[in-house]
């Protein structure tokens, strides 16, 4: 993998989870990373404190998505923590990863909660990029996490999944408005992955969920940090505009 010394990078909803391995891994290859969170201060100095003693770099960024300029506080607690802990003010790697889930049938989604989902999960994404554009350096990139459900279907999930399909859209014409800085504009779509939320771990829920990877196993949140990190560092530069398949051979279908 490329190494990212001298390199800067934000993770939004680093606290836990996929975000929290996405910038350990950053951080490992030489980044200074913004762990991000909106509410979840716990989680966020446990992912600072564990990069800096695994020898890396972070800072923590507080900033709650899916309310007014969400964005613009976001970046502006970007850019004074790059300006306190690191060398440089400039942007090179920025992962949209932060999401909220709306599990319910359609019928039970009412507009607020149509809202929220869209707000967090396409809203603020497009909004941190509009805001960030200006200190994004000449090279860097964007890396958006979406999910296998906009590829197949989960009723339970629309609104989640509408909104992520949203989000695959900054991805397609970000790329293309912002190819002339040499700037990638990517998404890796991950299915099941381990969280660590309760609820997964039961193993008969956890047998079925793996039976639907070609592995036939839950992903972990490493599986899907090694792809961002092969995106954000200099092996990545000949992609752009692409949607990565992170499901583990989910969107295969069944074996036979």
């Amino acid at each position: 993998m490329g190494d990212l010394t001298g390199r800067t990078a934000v993770v939004t909803g680093s606290s836990r989870g996929i975000g929290r391995s996405i910038a350990h891994r950053l951080a490992a290859d030489g980044a200074l990373v913004a762990v991000h969170s909106g509410t979840d201060t716990t989680g966020l100095d446990e992912t600072v404190a564990s990069i800096r003693k695994a020898g890396g770099r972070a800072f923590p960024v507080v900033a709650q998505l899916g309310v007014p300029d969400d964005a613009a506080t976001l970046v502006s607690a970007l850019h004074a923590g790059l300006e306190q802990h690191g060398d440089r003010s400039e942007l090179d790697i920025l992962v949209n990863n932060a999401g909220v889930l709306a599990t319910m049938p359609p019928e039970m989604v009412t507009p607020a909660e149509f809202d929220r989902v869209m707000a967090i999960n396409a809203k603020a994404p497009f909004f941190i990029v509009q805001h960030a554009l200006p200190m994004l350096a000449r090279g860097g990139r964007i890396i958006n996490i979406s999910t296998g459900l906009t590829r197949f279907a989960n009723p339970q999930e629309i609104a989640h999944a509408m909104a992520k399909a949203a989000l695959e859209m900054i991805t397609l014409h970000l790329a293309r408005h912002l190819g002339p800085r040499g700037i990638t504009v990517n998404t890796v779509a991950p299915g099941v992955v381990d969280n660590g939320d309760p609820f997964l771990q039961a193993p008969e829920l956890r047998r079925m969920l793996g039976g639907l990877s070609a592995f036939d196993r839950i992903g972990e949140p490493d599986d899907i940090a090694d792809i961002v990190a092969f995106l954000a560092a200099t092996d990545g530069r000949w992609i752009t505009g692409a949607w990565i398949d992170a499901t583990g051979g989910t969107l295969l279908g069944a074996g036979i």
